[in-house]
């Protein structure tokens, strides 16, 4: 299987100045990735350059082509503004397809089923003809994630999906981006900084403070340095304090 992303000691940086250094990953379809690290380690800037908005000022960054040719359905942080959208949520949706299009002034009937499908695997197609505004932050969330998904059926880059969501909102979510990794097979890619949810949700994780202290498997990550300092464990744990798994392993991958 090739991977779909390959960083070879790869840099990011604006104006002379890294923001992300010497990072070494590969990333497999099928994979469910969380990226975690302090605000300022370069997890926005790593995002970017995934999704072609940044060049790696060093190093090699390879892209699948099934990627580069709009692969990818991405869910940024939102913002206020975009919160208060007056739009439909069909209309939000269907806005997914833009990158399908071309120049084509109308939307398709392939692209209006595309959409309609969309809606229903996140549940909300009743909601259709609801705007966007008036949902709760969690509906507002699946209306994105129904929307990332008219663009990719391969790949999703989510940059903190549960900001501003209840307990209840945030494990519904969580339950649903694990059904589209496991039952749908699409590739998850995630920034978070609720870590003590993401080792019992992903399967590998990336730490990131401008270089990657680690990069490698949940169970590794746990019994790491990092992940014991990051998630507050004693050095001798051997019970992940999340999940309740106890790992053999002496020592986690560290980078």
């Amino acid at each position: 299987m090739k991977p779909f992303i390959v960083c070879e000691h790869v840099d990011f940086g604006y104006e002379n100045q890294d923001a992300v250094t010497d990072l070494s990953l590969e990333i497999y379809p099928g994979d469910y990735l969380c990226i975690v690290g302090a605000n300022g380690s370069g997890k926005s800037t790593l995002i970017k350059g995934f999704l072609g908005l940044l060049p790696p000022t060093s190093g090699t960054l390879l892209v699948a082509e099934e990627l580069r040719r709009g692969g990818i359905g991405y869910l940024p942080q939102q913002t206020a503004a975009q919160k208060d959208f007056p739009a439909t949520v069909n209309e939000v949706v269907l806005s997914g397809t833009l990158g399908r299009r071309g120049n084509l002034p109308f939307y398709s009937r392939e692209e209006k089923k595309l959409a309609e499908r969309s809606m229903e695997r996140l549940g909300i197609w009743n909601l259709r003809r609801k705007c966007y505004r008036d949902l709760s932050g969690g509906q507002q969330q699946r209306v994105l994630i129904a929307r990332a998904l008219c663009a990719t059926e391969q790949m999703l880059i989510l940059d903190e999906p549960i900001t501003g969501l209840d307990p209840s909102g945030i494990q519904k979510l969580y339950h649903l981006i694990r059904e589209l990794n496991q039952k749908d097979e699409i590739t998850i890619v995630m920034v978070s900084h609720d870590i003590r949810n993401v080792v019992s949700q992903a399967d590998k994780i990336l730490h990131m403070q401008q270089r990657a202290l680690f990069y490698g498997t949940v169970e590794d990550y746990v019994e790491s340095m990092a992940g014991r300092e990051f998630l507050g464990q004693e050095e001798n744990e051997r019970v992940c304090g999340v999940c309740g798994r106890k790992y053999d392993r002496p020592e986690g991958r560290s980078i």
